[in-house]
């Protein structure tokens, strides 16, 4: 989660959402998303909205379980008092940050509200990353006894210079001991990686990808490094301490990554997501890329209730200020029409390995299609078929398939 806020209307201090935020609301799914704001130390690319124990104050780490369980009550009455029906929750998830700073009873009271308010679906996803120096097996026995099922590791690289140039302090040999120990106790595995690190060559790369198929995790994720401005790596590389990512190598490192990942048995099912069958798929990511509904709680989290965008004040004080006085804690809002709503569909949906279908752009929108499969951008089975499905090479250029799709789609 982007630290940076969008601009957009002011939202109303009691959190009412339109008229429309109820429209069709059975129709769609409803998750939670908690934001956890804390870690041990600030990694050098991180430019999420995460704070350490020195940079906070007026925010104590030991009382935001009840701070995010006042923000769900404060959920449950905006949604009833705006006409938006109760649905029971189909995916929970914790990000950060890093939430397992927090003690596993804690998430696992923040849960339980979360199934007290509205339900939870039976077999639902209800995932917390996890980073593989916050947890012992005891910990993670909690979370699994307390109605966690899932948990996502922040691995990022198995080779130590690498780990050093993120600032990431774990020690990669205890990522198969975090693993087998999620195993031991029933929850499901995630590893999250990260690419294109300056200074990781491409058999760095592969000896993390090793690593993390010895784990046999139920699902991976591979991001690419995106070096935002105002981090602390930013100002390095600006610096010449590390050289400019190299977007030729980032494209080997990832075409690496498809095929040891099919080779090894994990279907790709979104841009930087593989998992080992459809029921490993990350259900709460998904529904981020399918338009569904959820409401984020905690500073700086991003709510979507029918076509309504909300975000919440950034800095965790102010926060706890608004949720102690019953008071909204977004910042601002957007409410989506018919044509963004639209729009976002081509833009979140085309990187899907089931794709987009074309009866979803306009006319000149399925001309333009032709050019992408002359290009070799998308598969033309699937494009005769009425969908338009990304190569390899698409998916390595899916910002440019996007740019191509939606000037003649709008």
């Amino acid at each position: 989660m982007p630290s940076a806020l969008p601009e957009g209307l002011p939202a109303p201090s009691d959190g009412r959402l339109p008229a429309s935020a109820k429209d069709e609301a059975l129709t769609r799914n409803f998750g939670v998303y908690v934001h956890v704001p804390f870690c041990r130390v600030r990694c050098g690319y991180c430019d999420f909205n995460t704070y350490t124990a020195e940079e906070l104050r007026g925010a104590k780490r030991s009382d935001y379980a009840s701070l995010a369980q006042r923000e769900l009550g404060f959920a449950q009455r905006v949604l009833t008092a705006s006409g938006v029906p109760d649905r029971p929750v189909s995916t929970v998830f914790f990000g950060g940050g890093t939430p397992t700073l927090l003690p596993a009873d804690d998430l696992v009271r923040v849960l339980g509200t979360i199934r007290d308010q509205w339900d939870i679906v039976e077999g639902a996803e209800v995932t917390t990353e996890a980073n593989p120096d916050s947890v012992d097996r005891a910990y993670l026995q909690t979370l699994k006894d307390g109605g966690f099922n899932r948990v996502s590791f922040g691995m990022q690289s198995a080779v130590p210079h690498v780990l050093a140039t993120l600032d990431r302090t774990h020690n990669p040999e205890r990522v198969p001991l975090v693993v087998e120990w999620a195993r031991e106790v029933g929850l499901q595995v995630s590893l999250d990686l990260i690419y294109g690190t300056p200074g990781e060559s491409l058999d760095d790369w592969s000896a993390s990808l090793d690593m993390a198929l010895q784990c046999a995790p139920d699902h991976l994720s591979a991001y690419a490094l995106i070096v935002e401005e105002g981090t602390k790596l930013a100002g390095q590389i600006r610096r010449g301490v590390y050289p400019e990512p190299d977007d030729d190598l980032h494209a080997d490192m990832y075409e690496l990554a498809d095929a040891r990942l099919r080779e090894a048995g994990y279907d790709w099912y979104e841009l930087s997501n593989w998992a080992k069958g459809p029921e490993f798929e990350s259900k709460h990511n998904r529904s981020y890329w399918t338009g569904e509904d959820w409401w984020g709680v905690g500073p700086g989290a991003h709510s979507h209730i029918g076509g309504v965008r909300f975000w919440n004040v950034k800095h965790p004080s102010p926060y706890a200020d608004r949720v102690n006085q019953e008071i909204s804690p977004a910042a601002g809002r957007e409410i989506l029409d018919a044509e963004t709503r639209r729009v976002e569909s081509v833009l979140l949906r085309v990187r899907l390995a089931e794709g987009l279908p074309t009866n979803e752009l306009t006319a000149d929108g399925r001309k333009a299609v032709a050019g992408l499969i002359a290009d070799e951008l998308v598969d033309p089975a699937t494009a005769f078929a009425g969908r338009v499905v990304l190569t390899l090479r698409g998916r390595l250029l899916a910002d440019a398939v996007v740019h191509r799709l939606l000037p003649l789609s709008l």
